[in-house]
């Protein structure tokens, strides 16, 4: 039987290691990005990350940046 779980996760980043860790696993968003390392950690059949606040991409992390 599959088990379904829900995980409410927050996290901070500096700009590097955020552009190091898009690179690193091909992604160009922190919603594939956390998918991709899930599914490489333990192998899920379905992935589904949303953000919810906060930047998704580098443009719109560089946007953050110039506003504050």
């Amino acid at each position: 039987m599959d088990a379904r779980i829900k995980v409410s996760l927050e996290f901070s980043i500096s700009e590097s290691g955020l552009e190091d860790a898009m690179d690193e696993y091909d992604e160009l968003n922190v919603e594939g990005l956390i998918a991709e390392i899930v599914d490489k950690s333990i192998a899920c059949d379905d992935i589904v990350a949303k953000v919810t606040e906060g930047p998704n991409n580098l443009e719109e992390y560089d946007a953050q940046q110039v506003t504050s």
